[in-house]
This record gives structure tokens, sequence and C-alpha cells, in this order.
């Protein structure tokens, strides 16, 4: 099949662009011809250049909506896929989900689109959520399929009425692994956390952060790995309460792995979410997760097994929890290695792979194809 990846920006690097990476590598590795469309540059960008697969950049194509850009963008999208003749079009992420499934039907091309997390989950603020619910709705029988990541998204999708439960099917994120060198000791002393996420209102930084200062009188150190326009309040946060000093603030970093390797606790507080790969890298590594119990992150942890799920906003929640992990070295060895077993029996990337595959050969041979060129 030949197939073009559509995903909104190339930067920042978040979980739907590192999920287009490694869907991309693995689909030509089992003998397809993967494109990609994009805008934005940076290392993704030249990651798949290096790699040899074809990448289309676009001048108009932004996350927010702005209608003559938006526009401008819909034409360019048509350009590229008019160039690249696909078999299916594989969107990702909500504007290029959107764009791309009115271009592959302008063009008699059948579109999947892998939704990572509405953009009317619960928690994304009222206004912004009412408006793309409403556009997810009028372009929704557009996808031959949709592809969830959540069991949750799965359901939120049928609720809202964005598209019949025969186009809807869910298929749990996954990983490439990673070597054994880059397994991490959850038993080491003294523990250091790790939170990968960017600093925007999506994630809840604040919430750990306020957690972290009543535990002040346990040993501990914490890795914030991102970028982003909060990251200046939060470092104030830290430094009003008193632990400014124990924390790293890294940014945008291309050797998550190795920093997951050094940690002991991985945390993801945050306000929504789709099924986040921050997650299923800790547990690939190794370590017990504390994480916010929104969207399908409920899917991936077993509570009290492989981690602990806290509220939204559950300051005292996430520092009991946090709390009794510092405070037992055995427990976080024992957490970390049952996560390390769940995510080889069920998100490793060949299984995400595998079942991704067969919706698009059902797609671009079954009845779904005569549907969406009808």
């Amino acid at each position: 099949m030949r197939i073009a990846y559509l995903v909104t920006r190339a930067d920042p690097i978040g979980g739907a662009q590192i999920h287009v990476r490694d869907l991309a590598l693995s689909v030509r590795d089992h003998g397809h011809h993967p494109a990609i469309i994009t805008s934005g540059q940076g290392p993704l960008i030249d990651g798949f250049r290096q790699a040899g697969i074809p990448v289309y950049v676009l001048r108009h194509l932004t996350a927010p909506i702005r209608p003559v850009s938006d526009v401008r963008a819909l034409r360019e999208v048509r350009a590229a896929l008019a160039e690249v003749r696909p078999d299916l079009v594989a969107a990702h992420s909500s504007k290029a989900g959107i764009l791309g499934r009115l271009a592959g039907r302008s063009l008699r091309i059948p579109v999947v689109f892998t939704v990572h997390g509405w953009a009317f989950t619960p928690g994304v603020p009222g206004p912004r959520a009412a408006v793309y619910r409403r556009l997810e709705r009028m372009v929704g029988p557009l996808a031959s399929r949709l592809i969830t990541v959540s069991e949750f998204d799965r359901r939120l999708a049928l609720d809202a009425r964005i598209a019949q439960p025969d186009r809807i099917v869910t298929v749990h994120n996954g990983m490439p692994d990673v070597a054994s060198d880059l397994r991490a000791d959850p038993t080491r002393t003294p523990p250091r956390i790790v939170m990968v996420a960017r600093f925007e209102p999506q994630k809840d930084h604040a919430t750990l952060i306020r957690a972290l200062g009543g535990l002040a009188a346990q040993p501990w150190e914490l890795d914030l790995i991102g970028e982003g326009p909060g990251m200046p309040d939060i470092r104030a946060l830290a430094s009003e309460l008193g632990i400014g000093d124990r924390i790293r603030f890294l940014g945008q970093r291309m050797d998550v792995q190795r920093l997951l390797a050094q940690a002991q606790v991985a945390t993801l507080i945050t306000n929504w979410e789709g099924l986040p790969l921050s997650i299923l890298e800790a547990m690939r590594a190794g370590l017990p997760v504390v994480a916010s119990d929104v969207g399908g992150i409920g899917e991936t942890i077993r509570e009290g097994e492989t981690g602990y799920l806290v509220g939204r906003g559950a300051v005292d929640r996430v520092r009991d929890r946090i709390g009794r992990l510092l405070a037992e070295p055995a427990l976080r060895g024992n957490m970390g290695a049952a996560g390390r077993s769940l995510y080889e029996r069920q998100f490793t990337l060949e299984h995400c792979v595998t079942r991704t595959l067969a919706v698009y050969q059902s797609v671009v041979t079954g009845p779904a194809r005569a549907a969406a060129v009808a």
C-alpha cells in the first residue's frame, strides 16, 4: 500500500508525532510505502528524510482554527495527495484529521483518522470543546474508519454521535522496545522522579509540584522533560515552595529513554489525555507510574499493581501515592516489574502495527473503499 501520513505539526514533538514516526518506519519494514505530509521543521522531519521516507512540508497547516489559513492548507493537502497518489490517507491530530477527511473525500481517496484524544474530551475548556464537537460531527462520516487509541475515546465518540459503531475501532498505542541497558532500577536510592510533558494547559505540573512540596522531608529529585509557555510559572512555584533546587528543567530531549533508565518513579499529572505514550515508555523502562485517571490512562495502569491512578487536580492523593513509592524501594521494584510485563503483553509496537495494518487493509480492499469513493 501507498500510505500518506498526515499530521498537523512536526514540532513540537509529542505523542502523535512519535506515533506517526514509529508507524511509518514499521509499515515500511512490512513492505509498504509511507509518505509524510506535515508542517513545521526539526528533528522529526530530518529523521524521516534520513530514513528515505518522502516528506511534504506545508506552509499553512496550523493547529489553531484560522479560516483563511485553513482553506489554504486544504488546498496544500489536496496538492500533496495528488502528487503522492496514495491508496490510503492516515490522518493524525485534530486539524489534520478534519482537513485530511475533506481532501480525501474530494479526491476519492479513503481516509483513516487516528484519534489521539478528542479535542472535546472532558477537561478541555468548554468553548473549544463545543467547536470541535460540532466539527467532528460534520466530518465524522467522511472517514472510512476512525481508530481511537483507547476504549474511553471510542465510547466518547459514540456518545457524541461522531460515526456509526462499525466505523470506529480501538487500537491501543504501542512502543518499540529498548535495549536491556535502558531498563531502570526502581529500587535505587535516593529516588529520582520523572515526568515527560510539555508545559501547556493540558498538563498539570502545578499539582505535582504542590504534592512534592509536602514531601520535602523525604529524599527525592525530579526531572521535568519538555518545553512550553508554562515553564516560568512552574519554576516560580517550585521556588516559592522551597524545592526549586531539587528539580531539573531539562527541556525537550531526544534521549528520553536514557533519562527514564536513570529514574525510579514516573508520573503524568494531567488534565486530559488520549492514551499517552509517556506512560508506555515508563512501563517499558520498568518504572512504577503515578498518573491522573483521565482519558484512556486507566487502560494502561493496573491500580496498586503497576502504579497508582489519581483524580484530576488531587494534590493530597498525588502526595500520598508518590510518598508510598518514595518510602518503599521494594514496592517500586515490584510495580516496575509488573508494568514491564504488562507492556510486553499488550503495548509493544508490533501489537499496534499489526492491528493498524489490518484496519488499513480492510479499508483499501473492503466495502469501506467503495463507501469512500461513492
